[in-house]
């Protein structure tokens, strides 16, 4: 299910889901008495200090395992199939595009090999609940190298909650990262105002003209910057051009307010700012089409050091918004809260639905009002690609209709509730 990366692969551009900003934690670990799991979500990279000792050795940034023993004098060595272990709660859940297992620094302590696997639990689960899980290999069994990042890159289209880290027989790995694209419950949605460019609803900052000083995924990262590095950073321009960023949102939504926060940016903040729309829920392609593009704030004067507010009468629904920045500087956020349209929750609900394990999509079936083999058979005809699509296989559905029509009613408003459709 997956595949060696060269370094600086395509997946690490996407969301770490196991962020400790976007919510990520560690559930359980079998062993971490060297180090402590909860640094291999860390958001910056690992340190090293030599000679920095603690009462149980060196202290290493990063999660670290006792030495495994044998059971026994004449048996002194771990068997084969003795390992630990690390479950990761996911910040955001959503489907994984790659993982980086990243051993920096542990030489002499690595692991031989290891492993990564996904589960789905919904709810709030328990640490019992979440071991107990079923588990899919995501990255099979590998050799691992020390002072190494280890990039895998992920196949599938399932959504996960949670992933496990193992390592054979024991050792340290520093961080682990977990790219991918969110996938909200819409349910979670309905009836809000959000931010719609968000990492955690699935907003992603998908383009940007410089990224030279920092990440544009910093724009739309949870909570607020507290220092200038934690925002987008452009180098300082030469020519007459402008500097921007393209943000694809969560969902097809009326912007209804943005936040543009130049806090931290004091000499390097930009002198003016705008912000356009795009609406490509009609097949419509925001790069190709340059004139598709419409204006949402019009060039505003920016002060350095300030969260800008603005009010906007929705008038028009986007699926991208680009902010261009004049000339260059930096932003530390930006924040765009609307609301979803019915076309937009209708899309996020059926890639929502698509991802979902199977259970678990018949349970969300059968809460909504189809009987068991109703929801069986269209959870089978997964993926719907589109409104048609669903229309088409809940058409099909068993039994056919009777003379009044009452079967159909019933299930066509089941799927207008969960999807939208």
């Amino acid at each position: 299910m997956s595949t060696v990366n060269p370094p600086s692969a395509p997946f690490t551009e996407l969301v770490d889901l196991a962020s400790r900003r976007l919510g990520a934690g560690i559930v359980s670990t079998n062993e971490d008495t060297f180090a402590d799991a909860e640094n291999l979500l860390v958001a910056a990279p690992a340190e090293f200090r030599p000679h920095t000792f603690g009462h149980k050795g060196q202290i290493m940034d990063g999660w670290e395992s006792r030495r495994r023993r044998g059971a026994s004098a004449g048996q002194p060595h771990p068997t084969d199939e003795d390992h630990d272990w690390a479950i990761v709660r996911l910040g955001a859940a959503g489907v994984i595009r790659g993982v980086v297992v990243d051993t920096a620094h542990f030489t002499g302590n690595y692991p031989e090999s290891g492993s990564v696997q996904g589960a789905s639990v919904p709810g709030h689960p328990s640490p019992a609940e979440v071991e107990a899980a079923e588990w899919v290999d995501l990255v099979p069994r590998t050799p691992l190298r020390g002072d190494t990042a280890h990039e895998f890159e992920v196949a599938g289209e399932q959504r996960f909650t949670h992933v496990r880290l193992n390592i054979w027989p024991d050792g340290g790995v520093a961080r682990l990262r977990v790219h991918g694209e969110v996938r909200p419950d819409p349910r979670d949605l309905d009836g809000l105002t959000f931010d719609l460019a968000a990492q955690e609803y699935g907003g992603v900052a998908e383009a940007a003209s410089d990224r030279y000083f920092s990440s544009p995924h910093n724009l739309n990262a949870p909570g607020r910057a507290s220092v200038m590095g934690e925002g987008w950073e452009t180098r300082r321009r030469r020519d007459k051009a402008n500097d921007w960023v393209q943000i694809a949102l969560a969902g097809g939504g009326e912007v209804l307010a943005a936040e543009v926060d130049t806090t931290h940016f004091v000499a390097n903040a930009p002198g003016w700012a705008d912000l356009v729309g795009y609406d490509a829920s009609g097949g419509g392609d925001p790069v190709a089409d340059v004139d598709g593009w419409f204006e949402i704030l019009p060039r505003t004067r920016l002060q350095p050091d300030t969260r800008h507010r603005f009010r906007f009468t929705a008038d028009r629904p986007v699926t991208h918004v680009r902010i261009n920045v004049y000339p260059d500087g930096g932003l530390a956020r930006l924040r765009l809260t609307g609301r979803l349209t019915e076309a937009g929750r209708a899309a996020l609900a059926l890639r929502w639905f698509n991802a979902l394990p199977a259970a678990e999509a018949e349970a969300a079936l059968t809460e909504a009002g189809l009987d068991g083999a109703e929801a069986a058979a269209l959870t089978a005809a997964r993926p719907l690609a589109d409104a048609a699509a669903t229309t088409a296989a809940v058409a099909a559905l068993q039994p056919t209709d009777g003379p009044d029509g009452e079967q159909s009613s019933r299930r066509r408003s089941v799927i207008w509730r969960l999807l939208g459709v």
